[in-house]
């Protein structure tokens, strides 16, 4: 598990594992974060592909990573055999209950209007890091970036009002809204969803480009063999299928919007290092061997997983402009 306990995409991997223990033995899940999930990545990829270490990869771990990251030893594609894929959550932009804006307009203007004092904050290098990276850009709007180890953390955080906005999987957010700790202010996919019929889409509001989603699914090491993976797979489709995961079954995905479905391993993206949106939003990122970056951007110092500017680098590579000067 590249992220630490307690975290949204932890709480998932966990039900899954729980089911998956009971028909195939003891599932312990090793919680492994850091620079930006590549930790758990490389190990996984280094490991004997017997079907014992599996990685619960996501978006962040294989899209974003290797496009963010300079040398993280393992390749997205070549290094990992497809299991299943678990998961696909649409993005939702909110605000803290006591941010006074009650529509995604309002809010852009109070940024505008108070620049430098409205904050947000998600781990380093994933979806809502990037996506939030790339609303500042889009709308102009001034909020300050703040790092967390951990998305449950930074929850805490914007729940008790010390964070202003977030962006988070509908998953995350949906009982927080409906206590009234959360205002939601817009949905990153293409339409509505269902559990927030109310909530307009980016699109709705004149913005286009952001990513709609992120995705979670299980992956073994390269090597590994069919009659394993099928296994697995089976076990997994079961899992998600079984009461006991009862909050991502279909039945609350109709409601959630967590969207987990029967799959096979072909489902799990197969490029997730070339398409977009993840190398448009990186300042520069490694796609197809080549050097993407944004227009008029200038370019980023090299960035490594143990750099002592990690954060601003990661700024730069975002922007493309180096905005965390205090560090």
């Amino acid at each position: 598990m590249p992220f630490p306990p307690g975290g949204p995409t932890d709480y998932v991997a966990r039900l899954v594992a729980q089911h998956v223990s009971a028909n195939l033995g003891q599932v312990v899940l090793d919680n492994r974060p850091g620079a930006g999930g590549t930790i758990a990545s490389k190990a996984v990829a280094n490991a004997e592909p017997d079907g014992y270490t599996l990685l619960y990869g996501s978006s962040a771990t294989l899209g974003i990573a290797p496009a963010l990251y300079k040398n993280v030893e393992y390749d997205p594609i070549k290094s990992f055999a497809p299991v299943a894929l678990v998961s696909r959550v649409p993005f939702v932009l909110g605000v803290a209950a006591a941010v006074p804006a009650n529509t995604l307009s309002e809010f852009i203007a109070y940024a505008k209007a108070n620049p430098g004092k409205l904050n947000f904050g998600a781990t380093i290098g994933t979806p809502p890091h990037l996506v939030g990276e790339l609303f500042k850009v889009t709308t102009g709007a001034d909020i300050y970036y703040i790092p967390y180890k951990g998305a449950a953390q930074a929850m805490t955080d914007l729940l008790a009002g010390q964070m202003h906005m977030t962006i988070e999987g509908a998953t995350t957010l949906l009982a927080h809204i409906q206590s009234g700790k959360v205002r939601p202010l817009a949905v990153m996919s293409p339409q509505r969803i269902p559990a927030l019929p109310d909530v307009p889409t980016m699109l709705e509001h004149g913005y286009s480009g952001f990513p709609p989603a992120s995705w979670t699914g299980v992956l073994a090491p390269a090597g590994t063999p069919a009659s394993i993976v099928g296994k697995l797979n089976a076990a997994i489709n079961d899992a998600l299928q079984s009461p006991r995961s009862a909050r991502i079954s279909p039945s609350s995905a109709r409601r959630r919007r967590s969207d987990p479905r029967r799959t096979s391993p072909r489902s799990l993206p197969s490029k997730p290092r070339n398409g977009p949106p993840w190398s448009r939003i990186g300042g520069e990122a490694r796609v197809g061997g080549r050097l993407a970056t944004f227009a008029g951007a200038a370019p980023c110092p090299a960035l490594s997983t143990s750099s002592g500017q990690h954060e601003r680098q990661v700024s730069c590579r975002v922007r493309g402009i180096p905005h965390l000067a205090h560090i």
